[in-house]
């Protein structure tokens, strides 16, 4: 991936910014309009305070868990300040890239840009992503035990055979998961070089070709990471883990509290709404507009609107405020300032090269 300043601007253009944003209230003003009732105002200046006052809580404490974990998985050469900015620069991409690509895919270079090295920039966000997929993966087998399986959407109108279909597609998408976390791990702490294999043997097949030079730059970045992560102790995982599942347990926490806001709803029906968490994450994953912008409101009636009713796109637009258009607009300030900074040493000539280059390909690492 080479980028240059003015690439890393286009792609987060005011117009790339403005549509999602505008996609995602036309949908919300759309179920406002749908569902709106006489004295719905006067409840809602009722709403739970100390509930809309958890959900602030948990947002700021899952974007501190973001940051202890950024700094603690590149050995604290982040100051806080550089670890806020990367965060919100993360969420900023996942936020004005569709949801299947995602902040990752600029992540290291953002890590780069901040003079961490590339192979190292390559190897902790390898690592972040292997431990947001095994948090799932885990965190999925007890949740479904612990609500007898009451996970999926109820919607009036949604059929046996529609529910049978969001479950296969969760099932397999978990699988995929689970495949991909496993396969990470043990390609960075067991056998690289099998992995590495295996993946440009795939690069080679007919179906795959078109996605050969992905796979390949993919086996070299996990041999990158696997050289820098083997050397890590017991205290450094045990940050990363516990901040990991940390911060994705606040990240599902908070539609609850939004829900609570507006509801009586007991212990149980909390974790059923926890439990629907994960396979909406699923399903905004595979949307192709940036950040999900309108699929996730859409969605958001069919897995949460039983506990609410009414209230549902209210809740929606409050949920898409903390967790989406607020992380656009800290982005949008804090994005011009950085790039501004990074790409200004590099022509003062104190840092990296200014693109960050393709790997080179050995015959050796092009061979099967």
């Amino acid at each position: 991936m080479a980028l240059t300043k003015e690439q890393l601007q286009e792609k987060f253009s005011a117009r790339k910014i403005i549509l999602p944003i505008l996609l995602g209230l036309g949908v919300v003003g759309y179920m406002l309009y749908k569902n709106y009732e006489p004295g719905q105002l006067e409840t809602l200046l009722q709403a739970n305070l100390f509930w809309i006052g958890m959900a602030l809580l948990v947002l700021f404490v899952r974007d501190f868990g973001y940051m202890y974990r950024i700094r603690y998985v590149t050995d604290k050469v982040l100051s806080w300040k550089q670890s806020f900015n990367v965060i919100m620069l993360w969420e900023f991409a996942s936020c004005a890239l569709p949801s299947v690509v995602g902040g990752t895919t600029i992540a290291s270079y953002i890590l780069f840009k901040e003079k961490i090295p590339l192979g190292r920039s390559i190897a902790q966000v390898m690592v972040t992503a292997m431990l947001d997929n095994l948090y799932f993966v885990l965190a999925v087998p007890p949740v479904l035990l612990f609500t007898h399986g009451q996970v999926l959407p109820e919607m009036e109108g949604l059929n046996e055979t529609l529910r049978e279909s969001i479950m296969v597609a969760f099932v397999v998408s978990y699988l995929l998961i689970a495949c991909y976390a496993f396969l990470m791990s043990y390609a960075l702490f067991i056998n690289p070089r099998a992995v590495k294999r295996l993946l440009m043997r795939i690069g080679h097949l007919k179906p795959f070709q078109r996605w050969k030079r992905t796979l390949f730059r993919h086996a070299n970045e996990l041999m990158i990471a696997s050289m820098h992560m083997r050397t890590k102790n017991l205290s450094y995982w045990l940050h990363a883990g516990i901040s990991t599942a940390f911060v994705w347990t606040a990240r599902y926490i908070i539609i609850g509290c939004l829900i609570a806001a507006f509801a009586d709803i007991a212990l149980f029906d909390q974790l059923i709404i926890f439990a629907r968490n994960l396979i909406y994450k699923i399903v905004l994953f595979v949307s192709i507009t940036p950040g999900g912008a309108g699929f996730a409101e859409i969605a958001f009636p069919a897995f949460f609107g039983t506990f609410i009713g009414s209230f549902t796109a209210i809740v929606v637009l409050l949920y898409r405020l903390l967790t989406y258009y607020l992380y656009l607009v800290i982005g949008a300030i804090i994005f011009p300032k950085w790039a501004a900074n990074v790409f200004s040493q590099d022509t003062a000539g104190n840092t990296p090269p200014e693109t960050l280059e393709q790997p080179h390909y050995s015959n050796e690492e092009t061979a099967l």
